[in-house]
């Protein structure tokens, strides 16, 4: 099986290249497909040295695919363009930002490769590796945002915000991605569950950043959550 690897960039010239060798050191046949949303920093110039020197390297495990948004319109959008390049039979969904760890790729893709499971959700609050201890209040808005994902979705997840997420690339396809920002999460959440795909959770390692260390969510990207939650369960 070949694995697809998204990876949305805005402005992480400080960790993008190390996400990309964590992820090329996991041994399995992959494309890493980055799109830059309009990153202002060097991201676009280090995304170009790093697709120039895969080239170069000839590696038969890794292809790296660098794409360019026009301007930055947000993850959501990032995330559909990339998507439209998918040749794997597996897509994962990587951060740019370090947060998450590749050495978690084991565990999350396995429900798939054993035919268990359509989509699987990385966990961040379900034990696991090492969690960095952050702010209270974004926590207990996961939890709320997570547990009215599960009323209407119907399922039990733990944390429907979490940015590792895994999909057998087939039941991506037909589904019109409409969130421009970290809408993203409740959407595909709700449209995959609506579809009837089997969901699995598995713990991960979680090493979050602060506000001044780049973190880009906020109470907004909450409020708008819930209104695509609403959105896509009961209209689109």
């Amino acid at each position: 099986m070949k694995l697809s690897v998204l990876v949305p960039v805005y402005n992480e010239e400080q960790t993008l290249a190390e996400v990309v060798r964590r992820v090329c050191a996991f041994p399995m046949a992959k494309e890493i497909i980055l799109v830059d949303d309009g990153s202002k920093d060097k991201s676009g110039e280090i995304l170009t040295l790093l697709q120039e020197e895969n080239q170069r390297a000839n590696d038969s495990l890794n292809l790296i695919r660098v794409f360019f948004q026009p301007h930055n319109q947000g993850k959501g959008a990032a995330l559909k363009s990339a998507l439209s390049h998918v040749t794997g039979d597996i897509v994962l969904v990587q951060d740019a930002d370090l947060e998450y760890d590749p050495a978690d790729y084991p565990v999350l893709i396995e429900p798939i490769t054993k035919g268990l499971a359509d989509v699987v959700y990385g966990s961040r609050f379900a034990g696991g590796g090492a969690h960095r201890v952050l702010f209270f209040w974004h926590s207990m808005g996961n939890r709320l945002l997570t547990l009215l994902s599960n009323m209407l979705s119907n399922l039990n997840l733990s944390d429907m915000e979490v940015g590792y997420k895994v999909f057998r690339a087939e039941v991506l396809k037909g589904i019109d991605l409409k969130s421009q920002r970290f809408g993203f999460e409740p959407e595909i959440t709700i449209k995959l569950a609506k579809k009837g795909c089997r969901f699995y959770e598995v713990p991960i390692s979680y090493h979050g950043r602060t506000y001044e260390e780049g973190k880009k969510i906020t109470w907004k990207d909450g409020v708008a959550a819930l209104y695509y939650m609403i959105r896509f369960k009961f209209v689109d």
